[in-house]
């Protein structure tokens, strides 16, 4: 029996949604020998060795997917916050500034790239990165949370103020 590897790879997601990931893992790299170009395969073994704690497994496994699709968004956002995680941080700009070059209104790139600056001290450009998430989605409440930490350190009340009744509105609209 010849197996397929969208069947392997529905059978790895579903192993890594149940924390069985040295099972996704096998499962992904079977589906690899049947088809090892297929760059969502090598995303997801990405996503799956992340999940399981393996950052430089995972980091390399994004960037075999990143050379056969270079321009999929979702492969540089999570490259991007692997480096990050990595400490990283010239690589994640780097990989943040790319999805940004190719996708300028995509809010979870602008949040990356603040989150890149707020773990490097660099408030200022924090919060404009912040600040771009949320026009481009004003209910982001993950980048709004982000701006109003950042706000915080700047000391900018009125900033923070805004973005605590903004978040506020969020959840009550969700409740």
């Amino acid at each position: 029996m010849v197996e397929k590897a969208e069947s392997l790879n529905t059978q790895a997601i579903n192993f890594a949604a149940n924390g069985e990931f040295k099972e996704a893992i096998a499962c992904f790299k079977r589906a690899l020998v049947v088809e090892k170009s297929n760059h969502l395969l090598w995303y997801n073994l990405g996503v799956t060795y992340r999940d399981a704690g393996q950052l430089e497994s995972a980091k390399e496994c994004l960037l075999k997917a990143l050379d056969i699709n270079s321009i999929d968004k979702d492969t540089l956002d999570t490259l991007s916050i692997i480096c990050l995680s990595l400490k990283e941080f010239d690589e994640a700009f780097n990989y943040c500034s790319i999805g940004l070059d190719l996708y300028p209104t995509d809010a979870h790139l602008w949040n990356t790239c603040g989150v890149i600056f707020f773990n490097q001290v660099n408030y200022p450009e924090a919060a404009e990165a912040f600040e771009r998430a949320v026009t481009i989605n004003p209910y982001y409440y993950d980048a709004l949370y982000n701006l109003r930490d950042t706000y915080d350190e700047l000391g900018n009340k009125i900033g923070k103020a805004e973005c605590i009744s903004r978040m506020s509105q969020i959840k009550k609209s969700g409740e």
